[in-house]
């Protein structure tokens, strides 16, 4: 495959990577370091601090002439990504968090898939967990699937934005992210995302998936109230068939009776009671 690929390369479109940062000037370099440890050399590299008060632009500065660094204030995660992706001039587009990191193939393998297969707008890897230094396994439910994956993704995101490559016309088709969510932000983009595209699954671990640190969105409480607004956003427009609406409603039933139980067992009634509203108006 390697050979098919370096035969090739003077024909591929250029990848552009970018990386959203904020404050992780303590594990940023090694982020940085796995993309430009790429086998695949035709891509740009896009870092974007997002209002940084470590020394993450003075690490990156170190690093003159090899990436491109923009600065934004602390504006959140999606409007990072949306920045890199409007001042990047790739036609593939892939991510990487800026606690995780890729094996040097990471871009080849996704953009041979690509050519291979030119109907596909987006693809990702498998990926390898380590939590506090330790390798672990994902729970079942975590497991990813390749192919039209709408239903399974309403309970929780099955798609990582460190192993994805997009095209980027699927940005202009479907838009890009909710800058109004502070987290679930990629669940919001793959839910639109997955209810028109396949999301197509690579089984090979390519990206090591770093956990357990005090400064991961994932581990902020009350996410499933971010979720909940991107599923009431599908349910209001008129873009599913009536099959997933179903679906997509008792989904939102769930989690707005879930979140609201835990605001009410928290003494947040008024919160407890909106959501508890919400649930009743799709029954």
């Amino acid at each position: 495959m390697a050979k098919k690929i370096s035969r090739t390369m003077k024909q591929k479109p250029q990848i552009s990577v970018i990386i959203p940062t904020y404050n992780r000037g303590w594990i940023l370099k090694e982020a940085v370091d796995s993309v430009l440890s790429q086998h695949y050399t035709d891509f740009e590299l896009i870092v974007v601090d997002d209002g940084s008060t470590d020394n993450t632009l003075a690490l990156l500065q170190t690093y003159k002439g090899r990436l491109k660094i923009l600065q934004q204030e602390n504006l959140g995660v999606s409007a990072a990504r949306n920045l890199g992706i409007e001042n990047s001039c790739g036609q593939y587009i892939a991510f990487l968090d800026s606690d995780d990191l890729w094996l040097p193939e990471k871009l080849s393998f996704q953009l041979e898939f690509f050519i291979l297969h030119r109907e596909a707008l987006i693809c990702q890897t498998e990926e390898m967990w380590i939590r506090n230094g330790v390798r672990v396994n994902p729970g079942k439910k975590h497991k990813k699937i390749s192919g039209h994956i709408f239903e399974q993704s309403l309970a929780l995101c099955l798609v990582s934005p460190s192993a994805v490559m997009v095209d980027r016309r699927l940005f202009e088709e479907i838009g890009m992210f909710d800058e109004n969510l502070p987290a679930c932000e990629d669940y919001d983009l793959w839910l639109r995302t997955t209810l028109k595209y396949p999301v197509f699954l690579l089984d090979k671990p390519l990206v090591i998936k770093r956990g357990g640190h005090a400064d991961q969105l994932s581990k902020a409480p009350g996410l499933d109230k971010y979720r909940i607004a991107s599923i009431l956003k599908l349910l209001q427009s008129d873009r599913l068939s009536n099959s997933r609406y179903k679906k997509a409603v008792k989904m939102f039933q769930k989690k707005c009776k879930i979140y609201g139980a835990g605001c009410a067992k928290r003494g947040r009634y008024d919160e407890a009671e909106h959501y508890h509203k919400l649930a009743e108006q799709y029954i």
